[in-house]
């Protein structure tokens, strides 16, 4: 493939598309001696600055800048961001036409400088009415495989990815909770860098590609939550992985308990893992090296330090850890096992009974799953009278009461913080007897978020709605 480059240092050349603000950005360029050059659909400012010496900044500098209006560029954009701290690179995507395509990546010298561009700029009014979004970017090299052959091994799987794939560093599989001589049907593999794994999900993505004679599932895992030293240092929860299902929090409390008796506080077991509270943190860090790889009713466990699930610009990017969560760190955070309040939520429950002089009925419905997230309302319907006049109506003009399913609040709650629609990526697992089995992943895009619920369904309203409010939950 040609790569379509292109220097804002000389005059445009015949068949080059001229940049509307040209003489703007030779005099950024001018200012702040830094070079811009675009390639491959986007344009680089700097990376590396005048005058740095040695490698470029270390994971967690790049924040990910999205809803920005597209006729706006780097003579406007850089000035704003330069706000929070040093800019190492500036990569404005853009479009063929010359327009940019609504969201670029900013590089800076330090992770404080990121976070500080979040805390500044998140939700910053960049034009009259136009508010971008700002939030942290991480390299992922890490691609999610699913539909695999569960009989396959470790070894089989990667030897098959490295024939298929340039760039495979290793491949991550857990064992089934039920049957710990299988594989639970997914793994993750690993690259080299964010490159090659974005290679590979070219290669494999179109849906068509067969391993062992299965038709594989692709997708980006998604990144593992990065927390500061400073917070890790305060951990006292261990994260228990690869449980047995009948494995019980008293028989954890037990087993954790034997080299200090006492010392666990409570213990948070779901599905296949489980969260372990100590007092304090050195018998957390004592119970840990004592523990990981013991085996607990027959199953090897891992055991680490969980991660706190935190917010980052006033969003939360982590996921609740899963046993079928293509998340591989290891979050907890109290609010993650309790459903947020009505206060909490941002969202105002109302009972969404209206009185216009009219008589309204009760609407007989069924349940969704019952629905924690449509609490006190009354689903009525009322006589529509010839001659009514009629209103155009969108997402935007309702009230959360009107909304009873966790589908539609979703999306309400994705509209009212400027986020793009939520994505609902389907897959399938065989159950008792046979039965198939529904899960959805939820992806919101412009927030570089995925969530997948903990259950499984076998109707598929119920698996769709399940991961709306899974995905609430979580936000």
């Amino acid at each position: 493939v040609a790569m379509e480059e292109q220097s804002f240092s000389r005059p445009c050349q015949e068949g080059e598309v001229e940049s509307p603000n040209e003489a703007a950005l030779l005099a950024l360029m001018e200012k702040t001696g830094y070079s811009m050059v675009q390639e491959n659909g986007q344009r680089k400012f700097g990376g590396p600055p005048p005058g740095w010496e040695g490698p470029p900044p270390p994971r967690g500098c790049e924040v990910f800048v999205g809803k920005i209006p597209r006729d706006m560029y780097e003579d406007e954009l850089v000035p704003v961001f330069e706000r929070a701290g040093h800019i190492y690179e500036f990569r404005l995507m853009m479009e063929f036409s010359g327009e940019n395509r609504g969201y670029a990546f900013v590089m800076y010298t330090t992770r404080e400088a990121a976070q500080r561009a979040i805390h500044l700029l998140d939700n910053y009014e960049i034009r009259p009415g136009k508010f971008i979004g700002v939030c942290v970017s991480l390299d992922n090299c890490r691609l999610f495989i699913g539909s695999i052959p569960k009989d396959k091994k470790k070894e089989e799987i990667q030897q098959e990815m490295m024939k298929v794939t340039d760039g495979v560093v290793d491949v991550i599989v857990y064992p089934s909770a039920t049957d710990k001589s299988k594989n639970r049907g997914f793994a993750f593999v690993e690259y080299e860098s964010h490159k090659a794994a974005a290679m590979a999900r070219r290669k494999l993505i179109p849906g068509t590609f067969q391993l062992w004679g299965h038709t594989i599932q692709v997708d980006w895992a998604e990144p593992e939550k990065d927390v500061d030293d400073e917070t890790m240092q305060r951990v006292r929860v261990l994260y228990v992985r690869n449980l047995m299902l009948d494995t019980t929090e008293e028989t954890l409390r037990s087993e954790f308990s034997l080299l200090k008796p006492g010392s666990v506080e409570r213990v948070k077991k779901l599905t296949d893992y489980a969260f372990i509270h100590f007092h304090n943190r050195e018998d957390a860090l004592a119970a840990q090296q004592s523990m990981n790889g013991k085996l607990i009713d027959g199953s090897p466990i891992e055991v680490t330090l969980a991660k706190p699930a935190s917010k980052d610009g006033g969003r939360r990017f982590a996921t609740r850890a899963s046993h079928n969560s293509v998340a591989v760190g290891a979050l907890y955070g109290d609010s993650s096992f309790l459903l947020p309040s009505k206060e909490e939520s941002g969202i105002s429950w109302g009972t969404g009974i209206v009185s216009n002089g009219l008589c309204a009925r009760p609407l007989s419905l069924p349940p969704r799953l019952d629905n924690p997230y449509a609490v006190d309302l009354e689903r009525c319907v009322y006589p529509f009278l010839p001659g009514s006049s009629l209103v155009p109506a969108g997402l935007q003009s309702l009230k959360p009461s009107q909304l009873s399913s966790a589908v539609s609040l979703l999306e309400f709650y994705c509209y009212k913080n400027g986020w793009s629609l939520p994505d609902y990526y389907l897959y399938s697992t065989a159950g008792h007897e046979g039965k198939t089995l529904l899960i959805y992943k939820v992806v919101i895009n412009s927030i570089r978020s995925s969530y997948m619920p903990d259950k499984v369904c076998t109707i598929l309203e119920d698996a769709k709605e399940l991961a709306a409010q899974n995905a609430l939950w979580n936000l």
